[in-house]
């Protein structure tokens, strides 16, 4: 490990390294370690240049006997989770930005500071983060590779770290902490990582809500603290009681597209787990209040409500702990399909609300602020971002869902073939029955499953409290009448319930128009009487990227964002963007103070809301400290977007990007699209055959499951291409339209340029930088030379390995760097540490992914597993992987 890295992070891999080898010895004796320390041998060695050792080690692996396979992959699966157990623990505990980037850690109290020298007024402060409305929308994209119950000891572990680093001067405390250290280590090692079976939508619910209860409960109200703290010291006030700059929605049982096992009961059952939990968790703190909330002076407005009693704070915590308790047997009677017999419940988060502000502001009349603002203000904080069903469900479902409804529907009144009818005629139509008054779909009408699949959807917005609900989603959007269906629907069958409706641009076509669209939306009169003056677009990073190439994708996703800011303000309408951001570079991922920060001027205008998918869960909000850092990241962007926008990009910088984009876009599509040995070369060089059997998410691999490219969601196909360490998806098309530009004269002068002086374009480069610092062309070469035969399919890899050379070399000199990652040594360093571990890893999977070929898929139980492993521990090792 570089002696640069951080002690305390040093001492923590060292801890739990020697603590796993003490494990597998234990288990499989000191023999089995030996080969583990001869590989890793191997690998460090092979990492500092002697190609004899990148031999040996591929030799030795192909060498291993069947029964040491498995036993191998977990081992060095284990140790790279347990790595980033101890990077985790370092970042919590140094308050260090995702990026780990010198002078980039955003800080509230520095960033108020300098909007007060930019002359904000303090009163200005308050106001932009009580109306500031962040919500990040948890989503369970499979690959969060990791089973929750390992997640749940890994938790552990953290704690036990903490704890050897406190007990300086209680060294009996060390020593239990490291014997529960090793017991832990031990249970991990000993449980099985892969898990056997799916999870269902419901269980990726469950998991969402986990992440709420052992890590949101806490940090939320530690968040809101901390931001009172700072404006009583900048601005002599607190947040509004019912202000939450952050909040949280979930996709978790909502999102249909193209998953079937997403269903209307399931999305019900998910509805009534949210209340279940959120009424539970309430209880833990009603309960602590009513046990601490023992004072008897207290002001009229409590005592009319209680009548005259010696501890009118615990009678009024007393009768709201009983609807509490109702509404908690409520929901499990409802889960459970029984009939419920109980007492009133809790129908809104008003009426959970209300009764404890009347605590609250008893206390602070008779004189007791100091009590009001303790657990109780918690509380209240936490009623004000969870509400009563923990966070707002969307509801997303793909455009020819609906149009199939229709079709069908005017099929059945005898009004002719909704699908061959032209936009306007669509728009039309919609319009009219939109303002009419008389019923449009018939009481008994005989429809397609799929058709009443949508039609049960729609019910069950009926049956909900419109704050359970978030947005509902429109993907593969590209014309108003896709929106207008949408509201149609809800008119006819969601009751009173009228959600926001958001359409989602995410091919390269439809986000080049979908400015044009939303201006065509927005001047129709109907459609302006049924919104009122607010319009959410969803921006798609994934299927654009993979559609066009990333820079032809980040381009256009720029661009859409700026028209709809302009058309917006033209029609007088609040736009909220969706970011449908992944953890990858190929799918928008990013540190997110960075990306924020990136977007075009006006673009972020205190709202926002943004996607956050699977394993980055983990990442930025399973545990407290970090989600604390996570939500304070997210605040200072939007604020400093907000307050501190960025310069709009000059003419010849937007003329330029035109021209690298179409010309990344050209390479990429040549590749990606138009060489027919491309997907041939992809299947043969990748696990994406084997990923299918990988049970990540309870959404399908495919859309289809005939077809090419096109066919495979974003996050398999990204997925794939990271296992292989080539990365292509994140980089193709890039080095053409760099290389190209600094041939030219003045080339390399206006890159850097635009490189220091606009976020955007600077944004970018750090993100393809930190990309190919993973990317390594010699693991992908193996991958080739082990599982491709074909001469064709050679030529190709050895393209496509040469291109990325050229990539490498001109962003060298954009970046004006001799290495990648100079000004960001701990990622690198961080790539360094893992790379010893990953390579092995590699190693085995190209090898059980050829003798699975040659057994025609039928390889033992223990081969597969051991496959599925090495998927686990790259991307373990590799963190944002899909």
């Amino acid at each position: 490990m570089s002696h640069d890295l951080h002690e305390s992070l040093r001492d923590n891999v060292r801890i739990l390294g020697d603590s796993l080898g003490r494990t597998i010895a234990d288990d499989l004796g000191t023999g089995f370690v030996d080969k583990i320390e001869t590989i890793r041998g191997f690998a460090k060695h092979g990492r500092q240049g002697d190609q004899q050792s990148r031999r040996e080690l591929i030799e030795y692996l192909r060498r291993l006997p069947d029964r040491d396979l498995l036993p191998v992959t977990r081992a060095f699966n284990q140790f790279l989770n347990l790595a980033n157990i101890a990077e985790q623990h370092y970042r919590a505990r140094f308050r260090r930005v995702e990026d780990y980037k010198p002078g980039s850690q955003p800080v509230l109290s520095e960033l108020l500071e300098r909007a007060r020298q930019s002359g904000h007024s303090p009163r200005k402060l308050v106001e932009s983060l009580a109306g500031m409305r962040v919500e990040l929308v948890l989503t369970a994209h499979p690959t969060e590779v990791i089973r929750r119950t390992l997640i749940q000891k890994y938790d552990a572990i953290d704690d036990c770290l903490t704890a050897i680093e406190s007990s300086t001067d209680y060294p009996e405390r060390g020593v239990r902490a490291q014997g529960r250290l090793e017991e832990l280590i031990s249970q991990a090692w000993h449980t099985d990582e892969i898990r056997h079976e799916r999870p269902t939508p419901v269980d990726e619910a469950k998991w969402g809500f986990a992440v709420i209860e052992n890590s949101l409960w806490q940090a939320v109200p530690d968040f809101h603290r901390d931001l009172d703290n700072l404006l009583l010291e900048a601005a002599g006030e607190r947040l509004p009681l019912d202000a939450a700059p952050i909040r949280f929605a979930s996709w978790m049982g909502g999102d249909r597209d193209g998953n079937p096992n997403v269903t209307a009961r399931v999305t019900r059952e998910v509805l009534l787990l949210g209340r279940w939990m959120a009424a539970d968790l309430f209880l833990r703190d009603l309960e602590q209040l009513k046990a601490e909330l023992s004072m008897w002076k207290a002001n009229s407005a409590l005592k009319a409500e209680v009548g005259e009693v010696t501890e009118p704070y615990r009678e009024l915590l007393r009768r709201l702990v009983s609807r509490v308790e109702a509404t908690r047997d409520w929901a499990k009677a409802e889960l459970d399909g029984r009939s419920f017999e109980g007492g009133p419940i809790i129908e809104n988060r008003d009426q959970l609300y209300a009764p404890l502000l009347t605590c609250y502001r008893s206390l602070c009349d008779v004189g007791l602020d100091t009590i009001a603002n303790g657990a109780l203000l918690d509380t209240l904080r936490r009623v004000a971002v969870f509400g009563v069903t923990l966070t707002k469900l969307d509801l997303r479902q793909e455009a020819s869902r609906h149009a199939q409804v229709m079709e069908e529907l005017t099929d059945c009144l005898g009004l002719g073939h909704y699908r061959e009818w032209s936009e306007q005629q669509r728009q039309d139509f919609l319009l009219e029955e939109l303002a009419s008054r008389r019923p449009l779909i018939p009481r008994r009408w005989d429809c397609s499953t799929e058709s009443r699949e949508v039609i049960d959807t729609f019910r069950v917005v009926a049956t909900e409290q419109p704050e359970a609900l978030g947005t509902y989603i429109i993907s593969m959007a590209a014309q108003p009448s896709d929106v207008l269906t949408v509201a149609l629907l809800m008119k006819e069958v969601g009751g009173d319930v009228r959600l926001p409706i958001a359409p989602l641009f995410e091919t390269l076509d439809d986000l080049n128009h979908a400015g044009e669209v939303i201006d065509r939306l927005l001047a129709l009169p109907g459609y302006r009487a049924l919104v009122g003056d607010g319009q959410e677009v969803m921006i798609g990073y994934s299927d654009s990227a993979k559609d066009a190439g990333q820079l032809a994708a980040a381009w256009a996703q720029y661009r859409a964002q700026e028209t709809l800011v302009e058309v917006c303000r033209r029609h007088g309408v609040d736009l909220t963007l969706f970011h449908g951001r992944g953890g990858t570079v190929g799918r928008g991922g990013g540190p997110a103070h960075a990306a924020i920060l990136s977007q075009p001027p006006g673009s972020v205008n205190g709202s926002l809301r943004v996607t956050e998918q699977g394993e980055m869960i983990r990442f930025k909000f399973g545990q407290p400290d970090i989600a604390l850092r996570s939500m304070e990241i997210y605040a200072c962007a939007v604020l400093e977007a907000t307050l501190l926008p960025p310069p709009a990009p000059r003419t010849e910088w937007r003329e330029e990007m035109d021209r690298l984009a179409a010309v990344a876009h050209g390479a990429y599509v040549g590749v990606v699209r138009e060489d027919p040995d491309f997907v041939p070369y992809f299947r043969a060089v990748t696990p994406e055959g084997a990923l299918g059997r990988l049970p990540l998410g309870s959404r399908p691999t495919k859309r289809r499951q005939d077809g090419g490219v096109e066919t495979l969601r974003a996050i398999p196909w990204i997925f794939a291409w990271t296992q292989t360490r080539l990365m292509l998806p994140a980089w193709l098309g890039s080095g053409e339209a760099f290389a190209r530009r600094l041939e030219d004269e003045g080339g390399l002068e206006v890159l850097q340029e635009m490189r220091d002086q606009w976020p955007f374009f600077g944004t970018y480069l750090d993100m393809l930088e930190m990309l190919l610092a993973k990317a390594d062309v010699g693991i992908a070469a193996y991958y080739e030379n082990r599982l491709v035969d074909e001469p064709a399919l050679k030529a190709l890899g050895e393209k496509l390995r040469s291109r990325f050379t050229r990539l490498y070399e001109v962003l060298l000199r954009v970046l004006d760097q001799q290495e990648l990652l100079e000004k960001t040594p701990l990622i690198r360093q961080a790539i360094e540490v893992r790379n010893p571990y990953i390579d092995p890893l590699h190693g085995l999977q190209a090898e059980l992914l050829q003798r699975n070929r040659d057994a025609d898929g039928a390889i033992s139980a223990d081969l597969s597993r051991a496959l599925m492993v090495t998927m686990a521990g790259i991307a373990a090792g590799l963190r944002n992987t899909g």
